[in-house]
């Protein structure tokens, strides 16, 4: 048995014995609501990371194998980058929709219909370069729908000021991460030795598991997540077919246009500067504008903290692409396939999830909790670190043979996931709190814009790693490697840690008592 499929199968042990013991402990004090969502996102999560564990190996090493190395990884690169960046801008549609015609159930449910659709259609078209955009065409518009209104389900089940709130998005997010470590281990296993297909198949099942735990614990819900007027959701609204049928065709008519900017990347860029202008200029309007002036000056911290999270984004998603090129190619990885150690970062996250979890409770008991600019100042922080210990071990590697040895990568790992656990499941809780209640699905598909932007970036450093392209040596490649990872990982990132750190008294004093 090799490495690779030992480590896979003591991961599912061992995840079926965390969940059930985490699940016992936290059962009386959230609602069971929590735990459904868990479920349904935890399998939503494990198709999502599969196919990102195997997205940029297998398009460097299959679909574009008759291009030379560098080529090869330029091509890649940008298309991952404009498919993420799609992936996260979709649910600014997706976020409003919900909030004025579907409601989050149906846009829920709609969403993992979707994704799984294009998980099997990649699944079936190994090497179809016109089919697999169609599949990525699929898995954007599904992330729209799905992604931006779960969390914001999962709000709706707590007062704005609930002290329960950050435990339970944290426990959430650990949901996120069980799916996300179990997927590259699995599907990354089965598409790297056995077939690419199989990998992919395997990431569809999992978002259909994750649709039928949903769908059938909805009568936990409620009257929650219906849509806000089903009598105008059904009515006749053009040509006989109603609104729900209408959001149903033009999704569908939408996957060929992803399909195509996804594969024209170019265009993305122009689609993505406009799109952020037009939604962060209504937000900062409707904050100016705003009658009530706290519900304003709390829009614009949201807006602060867009950016910064941006940031943070753009180098932590290199784990997909430039990170998993690195892993494969320069990383002595013991007999683990590179694919794998996507799990690294949420194995990490189960681990320390709970141990934040009950420091923000500790620290909030004695007053002393810091609010959410701080945090995110932690967050820049750690990845700033964390990437000055992979340039330290790409530069090992340089001038000669041997691989850089795995604790460089495992220690990255680490720091990235201390800052992910200070920044993201924080994130989320606080876009709850700080959005005025009727746009905040629009405000929580704004957030994910936020992580569009930084998957474009994040595309466009790998980019910059691989070069103008052609056939590259060891030396060339790592030092290429450690010039933007320390560029960008350490410096840029800790000029904007201490830029945040400038504006948290004021930052602070616009939340107005939100923590």
């Amino acid at each position: 048995m090799d490495a690779g499929l030992i480590v896979m199968l003591v991961a599912w042990v061992g995840v079926a014995i965390w969940v059930t013991a985490i699940i016992y402990t936290q059962k009386k004090y959230h609602p069971k609501a929590l735990f459904t969502l868990f479920f349904a996102e935890m399998w939503e999560r494990f198709s999502f990371y599969g196919m990102r564990a195997l997205l940029i190996l297998y398009m460097t090493k299959v679909l574009f194998e008759q291009m030379v190395q560098g080529e090869a990884d330029t091509r890649a690169y940008g298309i991952y980058g404009a498919y993420n960046a799609l992936l996260y801008a979709a649910p600014v549609i997706g976020g409003m929709l919900a909030d004025r015609l579907m409601g989050f159930r149906k846009a829920i449910i709609m969403g993992g219909i979707f994704m799984a659709l294009g998980q099997f259609i990649l699944a079936g078209t190994i090497g179809n370069e016109s089919l697999f955009f169609i599949g990525l065409g699929f898995l954007t518009i599904g992330n729209g729908f799905f992604k931006p209104n779960i969390s914001s389900f999962l709000g709706t089940f707590y007062d704005k000021n609930d002290k329960r709130k950050d435990s339970a998005f944290t426990i959430f997010y650990m949901g996120i991460n069980v799916g996300a470590l179990l997927a590259p281990l699995t599907c990354g296993y089965l598409g790297e030795t056995v077939d690419w297909s199989l990998g992919f198949l395997v990431a569809g099942l999992g978002m259909i598991l994750g649709l039928i735990v949903f769908w059938r614990n909805m009568r936990e819900f409620h009257d929650q997540g219906n849509p806000p007027d089903m009598k105008n959701l059904k009515a006749p609204y053009f040509l006989g077919l109603n609104k729900e049928k209408l959001i149903v065709i033009g999704a569908l008519l939408f996957v060929p246009m992803f399909a195509f900017l996804i594969n024209a990347e170019g265009i993305t860029n122009y689609i993505l500067i406009i799109v952020g202008i037009i939604c962060l200029g209504y937000l900062i309007i409707t904050a100016l504008m705003a009658e009530d002036k706290v519900e304003g000056q709390r829009l614009l911290v949201f807006i602060f903290l867009f950016f910064f999270h941006m940031i943070f984004w753009a180098l932590f998603e290199q784990a997909g692409g430039s990170l998993n090129i690195l892993t494969d190619r320069y990383v002595n990885r013991h007999g683990i396939e590179a694919s794998q150690f996507q799990a690294v970062n949420p194995l990490y996250i189960i681990l320390l999830a709970p141990l934040f979890s009950w420091l923000w409770v500790r620290l909030s008991k004695r007053g002393i909790e810091p609010r959410t600019p701080i945090k995110f100042f932690f967050g820049l922080l750690m990845m700033a670190v964390g990437y000055l210990v992979i340039v330290w071990g790409t530069r090992s590697g340089i001038g000669g043979v041997e691989t850089i040895p795995l604790m460089f990568l495992m220690g990255m790992y680490l720091f990235h996931t201390m800052g992910e656990l200070s920044l993201s499941p924080v994130g989320l809780s606080v876009v709850t709190k700080l959005s005025p209640a009727k746009v905040v699905g629009f405000v929580m598909g704004s957030w994910f814009l936020s992580i569009a932007f930084a998957h474009k970036i994040a595309g466009i450093l790998g980019q910059v790693i691989a070069g103008p392209g052609g056939e590259v040596t060891q030396d060339m490649a790592l030092r290429s490697f450690s010039d933007v990872y320390l560029t960008w990982g350490v410096y840029v990132v800790l000029g904007a840690a201490l830029l945040l750190l400038i504006l948290s008294p004021i930052l602070k004093k616009w939340m107005h008592g939100i923590h």
